[in-house]
């Protein structure tokens, strides 16, 4: 269970907001549930991860791959738990999936996969990305993709750390 409970989504501060996200969403996950107590900043929020998501010109399967790779990293399943299915429907595969645990190890990745999941681990697990793998990212991104690729690894790592700081989880009651 969260550590907050969730914020009402009928007080009247948050109404036009929640409208806005149903229409943008379909509905009201758990985790803008609880980004409406800061009805500034989940608006946001909502605005930066729909540039994320649904602006960039990343293709949508290396996108998902990141997403799915952090939330391994960062054990946040709420993340895994509602990017698997867009992972599967944006071409990765199951196989891809099951795989990403020990992606090094795997033969499922191509040389385009394998330099994004390095340089999502880099700056997961260290901030500080080394140059042979920034070197080894950058042949296959222009200027704009690799800023759009550092962006969603930077932004989905900000988005594990506020679900688990928060213990926000798919089967939470609202």
């Amino acid at each position: 269970m969260a550590r907050l409970p969730y914020a009402d989504l009928n007080h009247p501060d948050v109404r036009p907001l929640v409208e806005q996200i149903v229409a943008e969403r379909g509905s009201v996950l758990h985790l803008y549930q609880m980004l409406l107590h800061s009805p500034e900043v989940a608006r946001g929020w909502l605005s930066h991860l729909t540039g994320i998501r649904q602006r960039s010109t990343l293709p949508g399967k290396l996108r998902e791959m990141v997403i799915m790779r952090i939330a391994i990293l960062n054990g946040a399943p709420y993340e895994a738990d509602q990017h698997a299915p867009i992972a599967l429907k944006e071409g990765m595969t199951q196989g891809q999936l099951d795989a990403l645990d020990q992606w090094e190890a795997s033969t499922v990745f191509n040389e385009q996969e394998r330099a994004v999941l390095a340089y999502t681990d880099a700056m997961t697990r260290h901030v500080h990305v080394p140059k042979e793998v920034f070197a080894a990212v950058k042949p296959h991104f222009d200027a704009k993709r690799l800023v759009e690729l550092t962006a969603t690894i930077a932004t989905y790592n900000m988005v594990a750390r506020f679900l688990e700081a928060l213990e926000i989880h798919s089967d939470d009651e609202r």
